[in-house]
């Protein structure tokens, strides 16, 4: 699969990807509110090498995809789908720091959502954030996405726990959504 929005590819992940994700997923600012940080270049080449074998829409499997400039090669993120039922999907998304604060993730993340409603037929999608990520809250609203749910120290987070907030957008809202935003221009 490979999406294109104004200023972005989403593609596949692959070898020369390995140093880059390593870079910024081995960055403690980049993943102190994720669950996964790669010890090692090995690490992170063994998690591309297990994408290749990730069957795309398979329920109950993450999708980790490759975020790039158009036209560019160079990998600046990455954006997992995954397919939790034959309605649901989940998205969770990364930016290497020299990427954030630009508009890039809210962007890419829209991408998603149509996929995920105008192609896949889903009715609803999720996205899971720590809501000390404000930059990611922030995001997940102003795409549309609401919150749902807050729970209180639900996930065990290194030597202590993290509260985990659940936001949501359903296939009609998104249809609202899309239609008002297109209308501002």
């Amino acid at each position: 699969m490979e999406l294109h929005t104004s200023r972005l590819r989403i593609d596949a992940l692959h070898d020369g990807d390995v140093a880059a994700l390593f870079a910024y997923r081995g960055d403690a600012e980049v993943v102190r509110y994720q669950g996964w940080r790669p010890q090692s270049l090995a690490e992170a080449a063994a998690f591309i090498e297990r994408q290749r074998g990730v069957v795309p829409g398979v329920c109950g499997h993450w999708q980790q995809f490759a975020l790039r400039l158009r036209g560019d090669d160079t990998l600046i993120g990455d954006l997992g789908l995954h397919v939790v039922d034959d309605a649901t999907v989940e998205f969770g998304i990364t930016l290497a720091p020299a990427w954030q604060g630009r508009g890039l993730a809210g962007e890419a993340m829209r991408a998603m959502l149509a996929l995920a409603f105008e192609r896949m037929g889903k009715h609803r999608a999720i996205a899971s954030v720590d809501p000390r990520n404000h930059a990611c809250v922030r995001m997940l609203e102003r795409i549309g996405m609401r919150k749902e749910a807050h729970f209180r120290e639900s996930l065990r987070w290194g030597d202590g726990w993290a509260d985990d907030a659940i936001y949501a957008m359903l296939a009609r809202e998104w249809a609202s959504h899309r239609a008002a935003t297109h209308d501002r221009g």
